[in-house]
């Protein structure tokens, strides 16, 4: 998933040394309810519930109208909402979201996040909300009709992603890695790649209204979709839990999905 912006990092690494200094600064005491809730960690930002999320990746957060909009941006709002917070939402390299250094800004980081064992290791994560396999698209004549196919042609992924990671592992050597799902999907309609291997959510959506290009493969990896906490937040993490079973129980889940990606 996602692009790399280096520097942003470097402004979280600067951000985690002045918030340390901060927090040695301001233990003289005191037991108002603002120390409380700095204690607790959370909300990062007081009066918020801050988001950290890789804009722009189409249908689940980008901007439209000046606005921050897509599945990731309703289910944030919810969330939000059930906390009675503002939402404020951060634009963030999806790097940083990897790393666990999104949790400097943020209280969770939702960006089409898919769950891994390695990721585990940084960050918690949601109950999953989503499904979310891999597929291969190709122009029509492209020759590409399959991963052996698609061996020796230039393949788009995004960096730092399960989609990159899973084209490697599948022998392609001419892979060309984009910084964000935008710049990816215009590689291949500019004719720069032969195909696209990454997530269906976000690759299927992009060419349902673009005639001459199909999937041609699809990878059952199975895939999931979670919100990230950082860890030992189990507070956060109840509420975001709770707040996805309110979505699902209530069909508001499936009415977003319907919403932001059509009828399957």
């Amino acid at each position: 998933m996602r692009r790399i912006k280096k520097n942003f990092v470097s402004t979280l690494a600067v951000s985690s040394v002045a918030l340390l200094a901060l927090t040695a600064c301001g233990s003289s005491g005191g037991s108002d309810s603002s120390s409380d809730e700095a204690s607790s960690g959370f909300p990062v930002n007081a009066g918020k519930f801050t988001v950290c999320s890789d804009i722009p990746y189409e249908p689940f957060e980008f901007v439209k109208d000046g606005k921050n909009v897509g599945f990731d941006m309703d289910i944030a709002a919810e969330i939000a909402t059930d906390a009675k917070l503002e939402l404020n939402v951060i634009d963030a390299s999806f790097d940083s979201i990897e790393s666990g250094l999104f949790s400097v800004q943020c209280d969770v980081a939702i960006s089409s996040v898919s769950i891994t064992d390695a990721r585990k290791a940084k960050m918690d994560f949601s109950t999953p909300y989503m499904d979310d396999d891999l597929v291969l698209i190709a122009a029509d004549g492209s020759g590409v009709t399959d991963i052996e196919s698609a061996k020796g042609k230039k393949v788009g992924v995004q960096q730092a992603t399960t989609g990159e990671k899973y084209a490697k592992e599948q022998g392609l050597k001419d892979t060309i890695g984009y910084e964000d799902a935008g710049l990816q999907t215009q590689a291949l309609l500019a004719g720069q790649v032969d195909a696209l291997l990454g997530n269906q959510s976000v690759l299927g959506y992009t060419i349902k209204d673009k005639p001459g290009y199909k999937v041609v493969a699809d990878f059952k990896t199975g895939e999931q979709l979670g919100v990230a906490v950082p860890k030992d937040k189990s507070e956060t993490l109840d509420l975001v839990n709770g707040t996805l079973k309110r979505l699902t129980d209530a069909g508001t889940m499936e009415e977003l999905t319907v919403k932001w990606f059509g009828e399957k």
